[in-house]
C-alpha cells in the first residue's frame, strides 16, 4: 500500500510513495504525532538525482524488517531539499556542526519539537568501514531516547540555541567540507584589497595541472570562475593570475569526463582530481551556471571550445531539460538501465571499445577510441570508459569527428534514458533564463532567447501568484500544478536575476516591472527590522523551524546562496532605473558574503563577482535607434562583448520611459547612439561601435 506520500507533487517524495516505511511530508502534523506517541522524529533529507539516495532507499526503506522497526519506534518524514531548502539548510548546519562534514542523503534524529540531537548521511545496511549500519543506529537512538530521554533532549536544546545564536555564523560548503566560519566583521562598501586578498587565497587550493581548486572529488566552481573572468577584465594587478585560474580550470571541465563529449551538459561532478569520471547525474543549476560562464569565456578569448561548449551546453538545456510547457526540469539521474538489466550508475553514458567498434566499424570505432580515451581497461566500471577528448581533432578530421559524434548518439539514443526529475524550481529556471539570454545574445540566437522567454513566462504564469498587495512565489510546480513549499530567497533572487537579463536582451519592459516587483517582495519580506537577510519570508517561515532559527545562510551552495544572488539582481535593477535605494541595498547584502571570501573564496564565489561589478560601476550601457537597424545591431554588439564586470545594457527607441536607462536619450545627428555611464553619470554618446568598445575598455 502507498505510505503518505502518495500525494505529493514532490517527484522525490513519490520515488518513495511505495516504501514499507510509513513516510510523512515536513509539516506540523508529522511532529504532533511524534509528541502524541512520544518518540522521536527521523528526517531523510535528499533529492530525486541523487545516487545515494537511491541506494540508502533500496537498501534501508524499501526492507521490510527495517521499515518495521522505524515505524514502529519513529516518526518518518521524507524531505526533498530541493523543494524544501529552508528546512534543507537548518539541517545541514546541525549535520555538519555535528559530524564536520555534510551531503544527501541526510539523517537527522530530532525531538517532536524539531530540535536535532544527532546527525548523519547515508548509513549502510551492515556495518562497513566504521560506519554503524542503519538498523544499528535505529536501535541506538531508541534505546538512548527509552532510557536517557532527558539527555537527549537536553542536547537538542543546546544545539537549537547554537543555531538560534549563529546568525554571524556560517557553515561554508567548499569542496564537501564546512568551515564554521565568524563574520563579525562589517565592513561598510566593496574593500578592492580584499577582493585581492580572497583572490591569494583561492591560488593556494587551486590545481595548477588539472585545474579545479583542491582535490577529489572536483565541483564545478562556477560562480568562482565567473568571478575570476570579471576579475580578469580588469586593470587589477592580479587579473593575469585570475585568468589562467579560470581559463586552465574551464578546458579542463570541457575536455574532461565531467562534461558529456557527445551529448553536451555537465554531471553534478568529478570522482577524481582530474575530471576523468563524473558521478553523472545532471542537474539544470549546474548546466545554467556553466552555459553563462563559458558564454563569458568566449566573449572574453573567442575560443572555439568555448564556443562549442557553450552551444551544446545551451541545446542540452533546450533538448534533455526543457518541459512540455516551456520550463526547466530539475535534472537527470546518474542511474539507468544497463544492457543487462541492471541500473547502474552512468549506464547511458559509458562505452568500451569493442561497442565503438560495433557502432562505426573496425577503423572509426578504433580511431573514435584513441580520440576520446576509450582504453582497453576502462576508466570506469566493468571496463567502460567516459569518454574525453584531450585536444581537438585536426582540421583534416573535423568533417569526420563531426560525423562519428553523430552516429554514436544516434546508437546512445537506443539505450534506456536516465530519468528526470521534471519538478520545476522558480530559483534554478531564473539562473536558466538569464544564461540562455545572456548565451542568445552574445551568440545571436534568438531560439535561447525565445526559450528563455517561455520559461520566464511558464514561471510567472504558474508560480506568482498576488495575495493583496503581496507578490508570492510557489519554489516549485510539475506539470503546472504547483507544490506547497513557498518560495525563498533564492527563488526571487534568481528569478528576478533572469528577469532583468530577459530586459537587456530584448529591449522589453515588462521583465524590468517583473523583476522589480520580486525585489520589492525581497526588500520587505526577506529582511528583517535589522536589515538582516534571511532566506525565509517573515511571513512564510515554517513554523517548526520558527522555533529553533529563522534561516539564514550566505556561503554559496551548488548555486549561489540567497543573499549573494539578492545582491547581484539588486545591483542591476539599481543600474537600470536608477533606484539608490536598490543599491544601498546590494551593497548592504554583500557584507557579510564578503567577510567569508576574504579566506574562503569558494564559498563566496557570486558574492565576488557581485563586487567586482560594484568597483566597475557598474558600466550602463543604453544603446537608442531603431532596434534591427544594422548602426544600432553594430553599437548593441560592442557592448554586449564588452567584458566590463556585471556591465548592463538596453537597446530601444528614442522616446522610451519605462527603461529609465534609456528615458531621454536620443539619436546622435540622426543616427542610432550608446550612452555608457556609471552610476548615470554618462560619457558623450557615441555612433561609432569601435569608439563604444574603446569606452567599455578603460
Amino acid at each position: 500500500m502507498p505510505n503518505r506520500l502518495a500525494s505529493s507533487t514532490s517527484p522525490y517524495l513519490l520515488q518513495h510513495k511505495d516504501n514499507p516505511v510509513d513516510w510523512q511530508e515536513w509539516g506540523p502534523e508529522a511532529f504532533a504525532e511524534a509528541e502524541r506517541r512520544g518518540v522521536p522524529v527521523l528526517l531523510s533529507i535528499g533529492y530525486a538525482a541523487c545516487h545515494w539516495c537511491h541506494v540508502m532507499a533500496h537498501e534501508s526503506f524499501e526492507d521490510e524488517a527495517t521499515a518495521a522497526l522505524l515505524n514502529e519506534r519513529f516518526v518518518a518524514v521524507k524531505v526533498d531539499r530541493e523543494e524544501r531548502p529552508d528546512v534543507d539548510a537548518v539541517y545541514m548546519r546541525a549535520t555538519q556542526a555535528m559530524t564536520g562534514s555534510g551531503g544527501w542523503p541526510m539523517t537527522v534524529f530530532a525531538t517532536p519539537d524539531g530540535a536535532p540531537f544527532w546527525c548523519s548521511t547515508y548509513l549502510p545496511p551492515r556495518p562497513t568501514s566504521g560506519m554503524p549500519s542503519f538498523t544499528q543506529v535505529l536501535e541506538a537512538i531508541s534505546a538512548a531516547w527509552r532510557e536517557r530521554r532527558g539527555q537527549l533532549v537536553e542536547d537538542a536544546r543546546r544545539v537549537r540555541e547554537a543555531l538560534a545564536s549563529d546568525d554571524t555564523r556560517v557553515s561554508a560548503p567548499v569542496a564537501g567540507r564546512a568551515p564554521s566560519l565568524d563574520l563579525h566583521t562589517q565592513p561598510a562598501a566593496v574593500d578592492p584589497a580584499a577582493l585581492g586578498q580572497a583572490r591569494r587565497a583561492l591560488e593556494s587550493s587551486f590545481d595548477r595541472h588539472r585545474g579545479g581548486f583542491g582535490g577529489a572529488p572536483k565541483f564545478p566552481p562556477s560562480m568562482v570562475l565567473e568571478w575570476l573572468l570579471r576579475r580578469g577584465a580588469t586593470s587589477a594587478s592580479d587579473a593575469v593570475q585570475a585568468r589562467v585560474m579560470a581559463e586552465r580550470t574551464l578546458e579542463a571541465m570541457a575536455r574532461g569526463g565531467i562534461r558529456d563529449q557527445l551529448g553536451g551538459g555537465f554531471a553534478r561532478y568529478s570522482v577524481d582530481a582530474s575530471w576523468v569520471v563524473p558521478h553523472f547525474e545532471k542537474m539544470l543549476s549546474d548546466n545554467a551556471l556553466l552555459l553563462r560562464v563559458y558564454a563569458h569565456w568566449w566573449r572574453a578569448t573567442g575560443s572555439p571550445l568555448a564556443r562549442r561548449v557553450t552551444e551544446e551546453t545551451a541545446e542540452f538545456l533546450l533538448r534533455e531539460l526543457r518541459t512540455a510547457d516551456g520550463g526547466f526540469a530539475s535534472s537527470l539521474d546518474a542511474d539507468s538501465e544497463a544492457p543487462d538489466g541492471s541500473h547502474r550508475e552512468g549506464a547511458f553514458y559509458v562505452w568500451d571499445r569493442a561497442g565503438l567498434v560495433a557502432a562505426l566499424g573496425p577503423e572509426d570505432g578504433e580511431w573514435a577510441a584513441d580520440l576520446w580515451c576509450v582504453s582497453t581497461g576502462g576508466t570506469f566500471e566493468h571496463g567502460t570508459s567516459v569518454l574525453q577528448l584531450p585536444a581537438d581533432p585536426s582540421a583534416r578530421d573535423s568533417a569526420r569527428y563531426d560525423e562519428v559524434r553523430a552516429r554514436l548518439r544516434e546508437v546512445r539514443a537506443t539505450r534506456a534514458r536516465p530519468g528526470i526529475d521534471g519538478k520545476v524550481v522558480a530559483a534554478w529556471n531564473g539562473l536558466a533564463i538569464a544564461a540562455l539570454a545572456d548565451a542568445g545574445t552574445l551568440l545571436e540566437r534568438d531560439d535561447w532567447t525565445s526559450a528563455a522567454v517561455g520559461a520566464a513566462n511558464l514561471v510567472l504564469r504558474v508560480h506568482a501568484r498576488r495575495e493583496g498587495g503581496t507578490l508570492r512565489l510557489s519554489r516549485t510546480s510539475r506539470d503546472g500544478v504547483v507544490g506547497t513549499a513557498p518560495g525563498v530567497l533564492e527563488d526571487y533572487s534568481d528569478l528576478a536575476e533572469g528577469l532583468l537579463a530577459l530586459c537587456q536582451a530584448t529591449g522589453e519592459a515588462t521583465w524590468l516591472h517583473h523583476a522589480g516587483a520580486l525585489l520589492h517582495e525581497v526588500l520587505s519580506r526577506f529582511q528583517d527590522d535589522a536589515g538582516t537577510f534571511h532566506d525565509t519570508a517573515q511571513d512564510e517561515t515554517d513554523p517548526v523551524l520558527a522555533r529553533i532559527v529563522r534561516p539564514r545562510d550566505v556561503a554559496d551552495g551548488p548555486s549561489p546562496s540567497g543573499q549573494a544572488a539578492a545582491a547581484g539582481a539588486l545591483l542591476t535593477y539599481a543600474a537600470l532605473t536608477g533606484s539608490q535605494d536598490h543599491r544601498d541595498a546590494a551593497d548592504k547584502a554583500l557584507v557579510e558574503p564578503l567577510a567569508l571570501a576574504v579566506a574562503h573564496p569558494r564559498a563566496a564565489g557570486w558574492a565576488l563577482a557581485v563586487a567586482e561589478a560594484v568597483l566597475d560601476g557598474p558600466r550602463e550601457v543604453a544603446v537608442v535607434g531603431a532596434p534591427g537597424a544594422e548602426a544600432t545591431l553594430a553599437l548593441r554588439r560592442a557592448a554586449v562583448q564588452a567584458t566590463a564586470p556585471g556591465a548592463v545594457h538596453v537597446v530601444g527607441r528614442p522616446g522610451v520611459t519605462d527603461i529609465p536607462l534609456l528615458a531621454e536619450r536620443a539619436l546622435v545627428d540622426g543616427s542610432p547612439a550608446a550612452y555608457v555611464c556609471r552610476g548615470f553619470v554618462c560619457d558623450r554618446p557615441t555612433t561609432d561601435p569601435v569608439a563604444l568598445a574603446e569606452l567599455m575598455a578603460r
